[in-house]
């Protein structure tokens, strides 16, 4: 069935994408072929038939978005890495759209009236609060993002740094990016600490960093993020752990009042625009995070103080930022290099050929850069 739409519910997307301008019901008669064509063309399908067919439907949309033309054109020659980055961002954009056209909706309090739905309600209630009582209407896939959220913070993630099983696990909440680079936290977990009265944790996120100091000895850490979010994930992580006693969560941008030892900062490492509030945790437009974190870092050390900017090089290989700059960066900042510790990545797309990017992710190196002030 497809008929156009009137006096629709609320449109809800966490991107703040605005809804379909065209919306038409769908149910388990439409075929795969004939719905991609339709979200080709932007248009979305409201889905009143079954939950599970939905589901398959997306799965179907998606298989067509991966396919290769029936003549693959040869690369073309002189394809610069940060070309080939914007090209990799362009057609996950054109992807996410398309999937986006599947819709469902949502009562007011978070049932959805499809048949064989499964219930939902404390998995979008984490995500976004308590029901309000409006209908509403979302992308599958953004539900389906919701239900993968819930299992994380469910389930956790284990953090070698923090000790054995099971107090080791950091539980990601909706929004609040999980800490699956575990090279980023053997850095600051093996890095030597000269004064540990005191640190700083700049964009907390998840709490993993601030917990990884106080397992180390540090007496007291004040940790600041400007998401709510994440410092009510920090504060329920540290809790779990039993670490809360050592640190002061404060939601601000960047740095507390005060002067530290040590500031440790774990910035976002790609240069480019955000499509949505995770991807914040990922790109950092103009490497504002970034240039905040070293224009401020002098004001608030300690003397003798340490500040360790926690930084993959990736943005380098793609073209997206020079070694250069950041060494210009760190200069104009008035700070100067004590010292580097390399690790190598881990994660799967540093070895496979076939991943996007293999290129610049092959060359990749994360670095725990120590500085202090120049004066």
């Amino acid at each position: 069935m497809l008929a156009p739409l009137d006096n629709l519910p609320t449109w809800r997307a966490e991107s703040g994408a605005a809804a379909p301008r065209r919306l038409v019901a769908a149910d388990d008669s439409l075929s795969a072929d004939t719905a991609y064509r339709l979200a080709c063309e932007g248009t979305g399908l409201l889905w009143q038939g079954d939950f599970h067919n939905a589901r398959q439907l997306l799965q179907a949309l998606a298989r067509r978005t991966e396919r290769k033309p029936k003549k693959n054109k040869k690369p073309e020659a002189g394809v610069t890495p940060v070309q080939a980055f914007h090209a990799h961002r362009l057609a996950l954009g054109q992807r996410a759209r398309i999937l986006a056209m599947v819709i469902v909706p949502l009562e007011g309090d978070y049932t959805i009236p499809l048949r064989r739905a499964p219930d939902l309600t404390q998995a979008c209630t984490e995500a976004w609060g308590s029901a309000n009582g409006q209908a509403c209407m979302v992308s599958l896939r953004e539900l389906l993002g919701v239900v993968g959220a819930h299992e994380w913070r469910k389930n956790g993630v284990e953090i070698v740094a923090l000790g054995d099983a099971p107090n080791n696990r950091i539980h990601p909440h909706y929004g609040v990016f999980s800490p699956v680079r575990g090279e980023y936290v053997d850095l600051v977990a093996n890095t030597p600490i000269a004064n540990k009265t005191l640190a700083f944790d700049i964009g907390v996120g998840t709490g993993v960093l601030s917990a990884v100091l106080a397992k180390r000895g540090v007496q007291r850490i004040v940790a600041t993020d400007q998401d709510p979010r994440a410092i009510d994930c920090a504060r329920e992580n540290l809790k779990r752990l039993q670490r809360i006693d050592k640190v002061e969560l404060v939601q601000t941008n960047l740095f507390p009042e005060g002067l530290a030892p040590l500031i440790v900062c774990n910035p976002p490492w790609v240069p480019a625009r955000p499509s949505s509030p995770i991807e914040h945790a990922v790109y950092d437009e103009g490497s504002r995070m970034l240039r905040g974190f070293l224009s401020g870092l002098c004001a608030h050390l300690a003397p003798n103080g340490e500040g360790w900017l926690i930084l993959s090089d990736l943005a380098e290989h793609l073209g997206l930022r020079t070694r250069e700059e950041l060494l210009c960066w760190i200069s104009e900042a008035g700070l100067q290099l004590l010292g580097r510790h390399d690790i190598q990545p881990r994660h799967s797309k540093a070895t496979d050929e076939a991943a996007a990017l293999h290129a610049a992710r092959a060359k990749e190196v994360t670095s725990l850069w120590r500085l202090g002030s120049a004066a």
